[in-house]
């Protein structure tokens, strides 16, 4: 994927470049609203945007995956996140964009940062975007900066779904990385305590929660979290981890891709075809070492290749919405989460993958 700089209209008077009058959005979304010249690898509709709050001093979290934690080195201004630029850009031009484009907006993403004045700008840029532009809204919160009636206000200005960025799925892993680190404190408690008060807010399946596979967790720790979200009508959102270059966790090896096939067929067949936790073994290290399930079932599943598209929140008319292209991968590397169907030639590479024959009896 190329891109190049084009021209936005200059800001009027001395503003300054921060939020809300300023926002960050994934090359991605830059590309699809021309504020990028450039192409993806395979032609396909993209209509999901995604914004990034954005302050000279930064998130105030450390989480040690992140690529914006706070003692990661360099100024917040040169800091990627999930490996790939995103353009500052005038938040008054891009919902004049927004406007000329939406007839192929699908869904509107906008993702807070841990800082002071995070929840305050996100309810201007919200209602900015929702008195002009009709495509649905998500919030990606930033726990530490809400509070119930936080998210009530939310709903009230425009926002249909909440997005809960938990990443670590078991409180051990969580307070590792995140809690107990150089300049963080996020807490265990305080996230759990928002996802249940965005549940009886939004309602079933109007709430999502971030999982992260390779931060050091087990398949059973993801599946257990995934049936317990979706007992709860609450989306499980999957992402694999890809070292953040000065990051903490920069030597972590990503997880392989034969197991980040198979994590994501489980989740599929968990929120999708109802299974439950006694339907997958698993070896003495926790890895999933069996699908309980007929061999037609599960290719019947897998030749269908939604378990292996990005999972994310969804359009106005339920169609995939937000598609986020290389949120768990480089453009360079294959595909791990599909921003389409997969074709044919895809679906026969995911088998090569997944080795069912070693899963499946």
């Amino acid at each position: 994927m190329v891109a190049r700089q084009l021209p936005l209209s200059p800001a009027a008077g001395p503003v300054a470049r921060t939020s809300p009058e300023y926002v960050r959005i994934s090359m991605a979304s830059a590309i699809a609203l021309r504020v990028r010249s450039g192409r993806f690898s395979r032609d396909f509709e993209f209509g999901g945007m995604n914004l990034l709050l954005s302050y000279d001093e930064g998130c105030r979290s450390d989480c040690g995956y992140c690529g914006l934690a706070r003692t990661r080195p360099g100024s917040y201004e040169d800091k990627s996140f999930i490996r790939v630029e995103w353009p500052l850009v005038r938040t008054d031009d891009l919902v004049e964009r927004m406007t000329r484009f939406e007839p192929v907006l699908t869904r509107l993403c906008i993702s807070m940062v841990t800082h002071g004045r995070a929840y305050r700008d996100t309810c201007d840029i919200t209602r900015r975007i929702a008195e002009r532009v009709g495509t649905p809204i998500s919030i990606l919160v930033a726990p530490p900066t809400l509070r119930r009636e936080r998210l009530e206000h939310f709903r009230s200005i425009g926002a249909d779904m909440i997005g809960i960025g938990l990443d670590a799925v078991t409180e051990e892993l969580f307070r590792s990385i995140r809690t107990d680190v150089p300049a963080g404190g996020l807490k265990w408690e305080k996230y759990w305590e928002v996802v249940t008060d965005a549940r009886e807010i939004f309602g079933p399946w109007k709430v999502n929660v971030h999982t992260l596979v390779g931060l050091g967790e087990t398949d059973q720790d993801l599946l257990s979290m995934f049936v317990a979200l979706r007992d709860r009508q609450i989306f499980s959102y999957l992402f694999c981890f890809n070292p953040e270059p000065d990051s903490r966790m920069a030597a972590q090896p990503k997880p392989s891709l034969r197991r980040w096939r198979r994590v994501q067929l489980a989740r599929h067949l968990i929120e999708t075809e109802g299974f439950g936790l006694e339907q997958f073994g698993f070896d003495g290290n926790g890895g999933l070492a069996r699908f309980r399930a007929g061999r037609s079932a599960v290719e019947t599943v897998v030749a269908k290749g939604a378990a292996f598209m990005t999972n994310g929140c969804p359009g106005g008319k339920g169609e995939p919405g937000c598609t986020r292209p290389y949120g768990s991968y480089r453009p360079a590397e294959p595909f791990h989460d599909y921003p389409f169907a997969p074709a044919a030639s895809d679906l026969e590479e995911i088998r090569q993958q997944l080795l069912l024959d070693d899963v499946v009896r």
